[in-house]
């Protein structure tokens, strides 16, 4: 299998499955001198971490970081740094049980890659999708801890604005929300009705999708490049990468062909800093594939979880049609820990972005040009 490497300058590789003995991941491309502990990258962890509350997978795995090299202990100031040589992670696999795959090891899961694994590689790890899990995400959330200090000023954040028919109110919003209730939901009052939603989908057996939000501010005006560079088609890209994504937008994505071209564009004005200001912000932050120094906004769709109780018509390996009900420890909203996830691949993306940048043409040329005397 390859593809397991995603970014061009800021590179991560990932490993492992989710009932081995343990995930990593390589990150290549780190600039040196940046400081850097297991403390850095613990807090984004413990916010996907699983089984932390009842709306999530009950497996119970601590996802404690180990770095294993790369960093170096700088004898003037006595900070951990980083090295400039790859970063490897590794995170333990303590509470697998991969007895609850037994009884469906034979039969293709709807919904999920069990056929297609099956049919490309002729092999498949049943217990719990081996490299198709959702497990592997985790390292994409200790890669994105790293990516987040490379770019000074640089702040992601993500939060869930809708599940099912229920949708946030905007004029609601508050991010220091995202952080008091386990849904990752700006919004308080919807919030308090996504609790008895979820609960009743469980006692049911099914789930539900969800639809997550990430903001980019600090990014720098002129990352990305043109055609097949594009900050916002590297962006969707790696959104799409996320296991269960089926769609993604940029700004206001497809309500955007409900506008028409005096309510889309941005406007611009003069702002006090001597700098454009943007009036509005459709684009996302990014015009031509290349960021107007706005905040980055992008969303993501998330499907259903496929694993639930309620039986499904599916056919086995040996090709007898069946029916199966996945039983085991499941996410009723895998959107819900979607949304550390959506962070990190935001900022990996805008960090590689930044470093090609930097290494195409050095510090981002000053605004406004002054053209040549005549």
């Amino acid at each position: 299998m390859s593809f397991n490497t995603f970014g061009h300058l800021f590179r991560v590789t990932t490993f492992g499955e989710s009932h081995g003995p343990a995930i990593g991941c390589v990150v290549d491309g780190c600039p040196p001198r940046i400081p850097l502990t297991e403390a850095d990258i613990q807090p984004y962890l413990d916010r996907r971490r699983p089984g932390q509350s009842r709306y999530t997978t009950q497996r119970q795995e601590p996802d404690t970081v180990k770095i294993l090299s790369g960093v170096f202990i700088d004898e003037a100031s006595g900070i951990q740094i980083t090295t400039g040589t790859p970063i490897a992670l590794v995170i333990d696999n303590v509470d697998k049980r991969s007895k609850d795959y037994s009884d469906i090891k034979d039969k293709y899961r709807p919904g999920h890659a069990d056929y297609t694994y099956d049919v490309k590689y002729g092999l498949r790890d049943y217990r719990g999708g081996g490299r198709q899990s959702a497990r592997e995400t985790a390292m994409r959330v200790a890669a994105g801890a790293i990516a987040r200090k490379i770019v000074p000023g640089l702040t992601v954040r993500g939060a869930l604005v809708a599940m099912g028919p229920h949708r946030v109110d905007r004029a609601r919003w508050d991010w220091a929300e995202v952080e008091r209730n386990p849904f990752f939901c700006p919004d308080a009052a919807t919030a308090a009705v996504l609790g008895d939603y979820l609960d009743g989908l469980r006692k049911r057996g099914s789930s539900i999708g969800a639809v997550i939000e990430v903001v980019a501010d600090g990014v720098p005006a002129g990352l990305g490049a043109p055609i097949y560079g594009k900050l916002d088609g590297d962006l969707a890209a790696a959104l799409m990468s996320i296991n269960a994504v089926k769609g993604v937008e940029i700004g206001a994505g497809f309500a955007a062909a409900a506008l028409t071209g005096e309510q889309n564009g941005d406007e611009m004005r003069m702002g006090n800093d001597g700098k454009p200001l943007f009036l509005s912000n459709n684009a996302g932050g990014i015009l031509g594939g290349i960021s107007t120094g706005q905040a980055v906004v992008a969303r993501f769709a998330v499907k259903p979880t496929s694993s639930i109780l309620i039986p499904r018509r599916t056919v086995d390996c040996y090709g007898r049609e069946t029916e199966i009900s996945t039983t085991g420890r499941h996410d009723p909203c895998v959107g819900i820990r979607a949304v550390p996830i959506g962070e990190a691949m935001v900022a990996c993306v805008i960090a590689d972005h930044y470093l090609r940048q930097r290494g195409q043409v050095g510090e981002s040329p000053i605004w406004p040009f002054t053209p040549p005397a005549r």
